[in-house]
């Protein structure tokens, strides 16, 4: 197992991605014993549509995210191809 090394880019949008789908998991969570709170739901479909517009950028620079029709694939199926968040 290979700790290919990645710009910059890469490792300050994965971040990002991780902190948003955090924020997400625990607006989910209250969600489930509040869901009349309104506030919470704009919030959550606001973290909901910056997650996606994350990950497409992501997608578009370094490649699949997400199997199992999570993210489209490219014509080469660069599925793996890329290092595993864990290698880098």
């Amino acid at each position: 197992m290979s700790n290919k090394q990645m710009p910059d880019e890469y490792y300050q949008l994965l971040e990002e991605i991780q902190a948003v789908d955090f924020v997400l998991v625990e607006l989910t969570l209250y969600l489930d014993t509040h869901p009349n709170d309104l506030q919470a739901l704009q919030q959550f479909n606001q973290y909901a549509a910056y997650c996606k517009q994350l990950k497409q950028q992501f997608e578009a620079k370094f490649g699949m995210l997400q199997q199992f029709g999570g993210s489209f694939a490219d014509a080469n199926w660069s599925w793996g191809s890329a290092p595993w968040p864990w290698q880098v």
